[in-house]
C-alpha cells in the first residue's frame, strides 16, 4: 500500500513539473510574440 502511494506521489510530482514547464514555455512564446510584432497604432 505504501509503495503504491509513493509511486502515485512520484507520478503526480512529474506531472506537476511537466505542467510547469509547458506553462512557462507558453508564457515565453506569448512574450516573444508580443515583443516581435508591430504595435497597433490605430
Amino acid at each position: 500500500m505504501v509503495k503504491k502511494l509513493i509511486i502515485l506521489a512520484g507520478v503526480l510530482g512529474v506531472a506537476a513539473v511537466i505542467a510547469k514547464k509547458v506553462r512557462s514555455a507558453n508564457e515565453e512564446r506569448a512574450l516573444w510574440h508580443e515583443a516581435t510584432t508591430a504595435p497597433d497604432l490605430r
